[in-house]
């Protein structure tokens, strides 16, 4: 992979890779994608390729001005318009009809297409520059956890001949929220940094997609990424400690610690859980992971997955991770760990 450093040169630079049909690894504020002219079949089936990721998860597609939208979606509601007039440019995606033109393997074969105006001022300029929308997924091998910065997604494409730029770290760490608009009804395909909450502000009809809380078979059609497929994960196994308190999880924590005697294991915990518990005290732990203040989930957001990509180097044969309170933005990262631990929570 060839790292290309921030500046106006490189990026037209990769606006022009782009726009002869290469793919380009580029920062968001939510996670680093790999991204291709929206509108070329041939060079989004690259991106498929390199991530080795299923033909039936569909791409979302990232633009830099509204005017971008003629290209790509039929018509839009005026509740539609509101929502992208108060969330972008965000990390907010928004499902739509789309117009004949969008190739089959952007939508994997549906009528929909989700789209977002990224924040990330590197994002705004690549995609303006080279003057077509860009289909992006995260910049990982499928499966694996997203890249929030350059240095943890260049081991997985260092023998690709893939171009990149360093835009630093993420902002918000995790992808965008997803969401589609039925009956006047807003619904939250994926949870992310734009809270239920926060649409609510905007739209009093609003819910969460039955589908975020439970494990999507493989049969099943989803509308938007990080449904259905096992995502975020570290090659070895691990749990989720679900929050109920905080007396009561870091003894939840220490019985798993006990119970699991035999494995090396990581922890990933809230700072506050780390400077209270006595984790250190039990032979069986490798190393302690600090995810951030319990208060301040917004750090949490931009550590995790950072964390569980560190897993993997280390020497271990379980991990434990401390749940958090599922609300607001906690909703967001307990859905991408519990995709991460594949459904195995206690």
């Amino acid at each position: 992979m060839n790292k290309l450093i921030n500046n106006s040169e490189n990026i037209h630079y990769a606006a022009e890779l782009i726009k002869k049909g290469d793919i380009v690894v580029f920062p968001t504020e939510t996670v680093y994608g790999i991204g291709a002219n929206a509108l070329d079949k041939v060079a989004v089936s690259k991106i498929f390729k390199i991530k080795e990721r299923a033909k039936d998860n569909p791409l979302i597609v990232h633009i830099s001005s509204k005017s971008m939208l003629n290209k790509l979606v039929k018509s839009y509601s005026k509740l539609e318009e509101k929502l992208m007039d108060a969330f972008w440019p965000g990390p907010f995606t928004i499902v739509l009809k789309k117009k004949q033109e969008v190739p089959y393997e952007v939508t994997a074969g549906l009528d929909t297409i989700g789209i977002r105006m990224p924040e990330s001022k590197v994002a705004i300029e690549l995609i303006s520059t080279a003057g077509v929308p860009i289909a992006a997924p995260s910049a990982n091998i499928s499966g694996k956890p997203s890249g929030t910065r350059l240095e943890d997604i260049e081991e997985e494409f260092k023998d690709k001949q893939l171009y990149a730029i360093d835009g630093g770290c993420s902002n918000y760490g995790i992808e965008s929220t997803v969401v589609t608009v039925k009956e006047n009804e807003v619904i939250i395909l994926r949870p992310g940094s734009i809270t239920i909450e926060d649409i609510s502000k905007i739209c009093s009809n609003v819910k969460y997609d039955e589908k975020i809380f439970k494990k999507v078979s493989q049969i099943e059609t989803v509308s938007s990424p990080g449904m259905k497929y096992k995502h975020y994960a570290p090659s070895i196994p691990g749990v989720l400690i679900k929050w109920e308190k905080d007396k009561d999880i870091i003894e939840k924590v220490i019985k798993e610690i006990k119970t699991k005697k035999d494995e090396k294991i990581i922890i990933l915990a809230s700072r506050e859980s780390i400077e209270t518990a006595k984790y250190n005290n039990y032979s069986n732990i490798n190393k302690i992971f600090n995810m951030g203040s319990k208060n301040d989930l917004k750090e949490i957001s931009r550590n995790i997955f950072h964390l569980l990509r560190k897993i993997d180097k280390e020497d271990a044969t379980y991990y434990i991770v401390e749940g958090i309170e599922e609300k607001g933005l906690g909703i967001s990262i307990i859905n991408r760990i519990i995709r991460a631990v594949e459904y195995n929570v206690v």
